[in-house]
Parts: structure tokens; sequence; C-alpha cells
């Protein structure tokens, strides 16, 4: 059990990847803390994870406010002592980020991304950092995909929001892992799996005037293997990253293109 007795704390758990995480991370045995805007998704995440056998609460939190994140993580740490993990997997809906030229792109649909990303992972790792520092361990995690590296058209501010996380996640680790307090960033691909890349494969496909499935089919050819990563992979490496094995890794991204990202 990788990450038994550990207080694990999961932003947006009502979505594929925040959810997917927080069911790999109670498996491994760790004590799981929901947190979302919608309390009914996250209900239902955390009825699946305690049938099976799991240890989970929820809690209506907004990742981009500084209160609610405060607030809550003092009555977590109040109950449970400590937070070992912190893993943001908010997002935001692509329709009308994507799927358009940026010399067609209003401003402020080409900074909300920017925005939303910088201030709510920000908010959320300084929040945690400010209990992990004093316990003198624990780890911060983020997801990617793999725009964040690689330049492609019709991402609009989406890119550069997700290269900012990256940003973060080296300067995170700079200050806080001589205090023990690790920074992770997973890079994935876009998972078929999860209903957003429908949307945002849809997007594309649109704008490029060919069939979604076209378009799926070209952008899974891309990787070395010639399939996407999945959200199991994803919740593997999100596993042991968040363990104590991973403790020398820290300001880095793990690459889980399978091969779109070469190293």
């Amino acid at each position: 059990m990788l990450l038994e007795n550990k207080n694990v704390v999961v932003y947006g758990a009502g979505g594929a990847v925040g959810s997917a995480v927080a069911r790999g991370f109670a498996h491994e045995r760790a004590r799981v803390f929901l947190t979302g805007r919608n309390l009914d998704v996250i209900d239902t995440v955390a009825k699946e994870i305690s049938a099976a056998g799991g240890a989970v609460e929820t809690a209506v939190v907004d990742a981009g406010e500084e209160k609610s994140v405060t607030e809550h993580l003092d009555a977590v740490v109040a109950d449970a002592g400590s937070i070992d993990v912190s893993f943001n997997a908010i997002g935001i809906s692509p329709v009308g980020l994507q799927g358009v030229p940026l010399a067609e792109l209003p401003v402020e649909n080409f900074l909300r991304p920017i925005t939303t990303y910088t201030q709510a992972h920000f908010i959320t790792a300084r929040s945690a950092a400010r209990h992990m520092i004093a316990q003198r361990s624990g780890v911060i995690m983020m997801h990617t995909p793999e725009p964040a590296r690689m330049p492609m058209p019709l991402v609009g501010g989406m890119s550069v929001g997700w290269a900012a996380m990256e940003g973060l996640n080296r300067a995170l680790s700079a200050e806080w892992a001589q205090h023990g307090v690790r920074a992770i960033c997973l890079r994935t691909t876009g998972m078929v799996e999860t209903p957003v890349i429908d949307i945002v494969y849809g997007l594309h496909a649109d704008a490029l005037g060919i069939t979604k499935e076209q378009f799926t089919a070209v952008a899974g050819g891309m990787s070395h293997r010639k399939r996407p990563t999945t959200l199991a992979e994803l919740t593997e490496a999100a596993v042991f990253l968040a363990s104590d094995r991973a403790s020398a890794m820290t300001g880095t991204v793990a690459n889980l293109t399978g091969g779109i990202i070469v190293d």
C-alpha cells in the first residue's frame, strides 16, 4: 500500500482526471478529501470509493478562491493531522477557447485559461505548502497535456496556461523542496476517455474541416506507441509519484506522452 496513512486532497475531484486519481490514491490506502464546486458530482465519486473500501470525505471548495481553499485545508489538518498530497485537477470548458485561430480569438478568451489555471494552482499549492513546510513533508501535483510543451495550432491561451503551470511547478520546487515539499507535474496526451477531449477534438475537427474520428486517429498516431495516454496510466504514475518511493523527484514533469514529446 504505497499511500497508507497519507492524507490527500484532490481539487476538481468530480472530473475525469480528478476522480481517476482519487480512486487510485484511495486504492493505495490514502485517506482522500474530494473537493469541487458541485457536491452531487463529488459525492458520486465518494460513494464509489467508499464502496470499494476506501476512506473518503467531500467538501465544496472553489480552487480559485483563497478563503475557500485555506479554510478547507485548515479543517483537514485539524481533523486528519496533516496534508501529505495536494493534487489540483481542475479544468475549464474549451468551448470558445480552442478551435479558434489566434487572429480571431477575443482577448478575454485568450486570457481566461491563463488566469484561471495560474491563480487556482498558485492558491492551492501555496495553501498546502504552508502546512507541508511546517511538517517538513508533502507533495504538490498537477497535470498538463502535451501542448504545454509542444506548439500546436488552434489551442488559444490554453497552451500558454499549461506552460505557465509547468513553470510554476519548477518554481515551487526551487523554494520548497529544501523544506521537504516536492512539486510534480504529470504531462499526458489528450485522453480520449475523458468527456472534455471529446469536445476538444470535435472543435479542432470542425475548424480543420474533417471528422472528429479522423482528428482522433491523427492525434493518436503522433506518439511513438501510436496511441494516446490512458487514465489508468496517468493514475498509476500519479500514485507512484505521490509515494515516498519517488522521493528524489521534484521540480520535474513526468513525461507520459508516449513519445510525442521526447526529452
